[in-house]
């Protein structure tokens, strides 16, 4: 089995809560990207984080996750900058993040720092996530999509908070179009499918990647599942298992990583139904992720998955 590169975000998030009556904000090492790496090494597959870390004590608190949860770190370079903090507060369904530190220590991954070999090697390339609206990550995350032999994945996991006004939206939008055109997988949320493409429904949305040049498009809905577009099958919805759920935070990065995780074990599936015996497990780790509190801290083993769900 070979490894996954995952080209994104590592930063420390802030989690608004309450203890003894008190506000406070408990530290968990977050980030999508870092949630999908960790949830793919969980899970029984070889991960590879590639990203700028900051120079100060949370970033060596983020590489000494990472190296804990066996992911790799020789893609990650170190830049002089504060580790960027999101602070989430939870408001709605949906967990409002608030990002501090500039420049984000996220956004200094130069193209000319990439590992080349690293990254043409790999069975699997995901890019995604908030590097998107950086130009220097943006074009790394570019040479390594036009470098990369293996199969490509994508999630642009929007956050609305980064995004200012309307020109950045339509500009995300765009690279949107860009990755999902080379993509043999797209990934992206309910809320994501909102943002980017207002009023129209999430098969639509699918289906509409899917023209643009995906292979295969999933939309994860929550607890009530997933939109499936693979082959020149109709969009199908994918259930979820009924879970009593804590904490949804890294639940769409742990459908990522399950499906990752299952592309370097068993590569493409040839049929609709394969992808949907992907889908239907990928929700699974995500149903196991909810009942836990944190994000990359939840990413299940396939044990834990098999002795929640059965097989």
């Amino acid at each position: 089995m070979g490894y996954a590169v995952v080209l994104g975000e590592a930063l420390v998030d802030l989690l608004d809560t309450e203890r003894d009556g008190e506000r406070v904000y408990r530290q968990a090492i977050g980030g999508g990207p870092l949630n999908i790496a960790v949830g793919v090494a969980r899970l029984g597959g070889a991960a590879q984080f590639v990203g700028s870390l900051g120079d100060d004590v949370l970033a060596g608190r983020i590489r000494a996750f990472l190296t804990a949860a066996d992911v790799g770190l020789a893609g990650a370079v170190t830049v002089p900058a504060p580790t960027t903090l999101a602070v989430v507060t939870f408001a709605g369904p949906e967990p409002d993040f608030r990002f501090y530190g500039e420049p984000p220590s996220y956004s200094l991954l130069a193209p000319g720092a990439l590992d080349l070999a690293l990254v043409e090697g790999a069975d699997v390339l995901y890019c995604g996530s908030v590097v998107l609206l950086q130009p220097s990550t943006l074009a790394a995350a570019r040479r390594a999509w036009s470098l990369a032999t293996g199969l490509r994945v994508f999630d642009p996991n929007v956050r609305p908070r980064l995004l200012a006004g309307p020109a950045a939206l339509a500009g995300l939008r765009e690279v949107v179009a860009e990755f999902a055109a080379g993509a043999h997988l797209v990934k992206l949320s309910t809320a994501d499918a909102e943002l980017l493409y207002p009023g129209e429904p999430v098969e639509g949305v699918a289906a509409y990647l899917r023209e643009l040049g995906a292979a295969t498009v999933v939309v994860t809905l929550g607890a009530a599942g997933a939109v499936l577009a693979a082959a020149d099958a109709d969009p199908v919805r994918v259930p979820a298992p009924r879970v009593t759920a804590v904490d949804a935070t890294g639940a769409g990065d742990s459908v990522m990583a399950a499906l990752i995780a299952d592309l370097l074990l068993d590569g493409e599936p040839t049929d609709p139904t394969g992808w949907g015996e992907r889908v239907a497990f990928a929700l699974r780790v995500a149903g196991l992720v909810c009942e836990s509190p944190g994000g990359a801290t939840a990413m299940p083993t396939r044990t834990d998955v098999q002795r929640r769900f059965g097989d």
